[in-house]
Parts: structure tokens; sequence; C-alpha cells
């Protein structure tokens, strides 16, 4: 009876690890460099922390917005997507990716909550990352954004902001 009470209490802690394991494995979504660069580039740049938010962006990019941003800042240009009644940032998540090139670029949604109005539905973002060496977790760097707009409307989905070149809010 002790033999037994003994191998069944070593089985089902192995079977705890491997399950432990396992789902490590499957759902890396937070831990992914390239999400987290690109979750935190948004909650930067909506938080108005423009050298954190510009930390981020490539050197194409960062052309882009000193081009076409007010004050030639990422913030600034996002600032003025997000509608005064929507009231402060909550937070933001990432919700799907796509991968591109192997592995060195991401094609990835991340969504903004906000006090009111975009509270449960949120704001869909859209952000290609890009890494010429992954190994690196340093080196992603954010290439292009389209979106920030409520996820209430039509193609806010992620193909929609990602392949339509008309997409709202889209750089570059």
């Amino acid at each position: 009876m002790r033999r037994t009470s003994l191998i069944l209490t070593i089985g089902f802690v192995v079977l705890l690890v491997g399950l432990i394991g396992l789902s490590l494995f499957l759902v890396p979504q937070q831990t992914n460099p390239a999400f987290a660069a690109a979750t935190t580039f948004s909650r930067d740049a909506l938080r108005g922390e423009e050298a954190a938010a510009a930390a981020y962006l490539s050197p194409e990019l960062a052309a882009y917005v000193a081009a076409n941003c007010p004050d030639g800042k990422a913030s600034a240009c996002i600032e003025g997507y997000i509608p005064d009644e929507w009231g402060g940032l909550v937070d933001v998540v990432y919700r799907r990716s796509v991968p591109q090139d192997s592995g060195r670029a991401w094609d990835i949604q991340t969504i903004a909550t906000f006090e009111k109005g975009q509270g449960f539905s949120g704001v869909c973002i859209y952000l290609r990352t890009e890494n010429p060496t992954p190994s690196n977790a340093d080196g992603w760097k954010i290439t292009r954004w389209a979106g920030w707009i409520s996820c209430d409307v039509d193609n806010k989905g992620l193909d929609d902001l990602r392949t339509n070149p008309d997409a709202p809010n889209r750089a570059p």
C-alpha cells in the first residue's frame, strides 16, 4: 500500500511539473521581447513619455515622426488620435500577432483601455516590430503603426490594420 502511494505521488508531481512546463512553452505571449516592445511603446506613447517611447522607434519611423508629427514627437502624433472624451489611459495589453520574415519581424495588435468610453471594447493598435538579430532581446524596434481607433468600428482587426494602405493613422 505504501509503495503504491509513493508511486502515485511521484507520478502526480511529474505530471504537474510537465503541465507547468508545457503551459510556459505554449503561453509565452507577454514574455516575448517583440510583444513587450510593442506593448511598452504603446503605453509610453499614450502616457506622453516621449523619451521612453522614442527609444523603440526604428530610424525610418523616427525620421517619419520628425517630419510629420507635432514637435517631431511620436507621443504628440498619437495623442492627436485619441479624443479627450475617452479620458486617461488605463492600460495597454497584447492581443495577437503574426510572425513575419522568419521571426525577424512581428505584426502585433495591442489593445488600450481608457477611463471613459473605451473601457470594455478598447482601442485597437497595430504595430510592426522588427529585429535583424532576434536573439538580441533589446533590438526590437517599431517600424510601422496604424489604428489607435475604437475597436467598435469596422476594419479594426489586425489583418485590416496591417495590410490596408489606407488604414487609419498609418505611419509610414
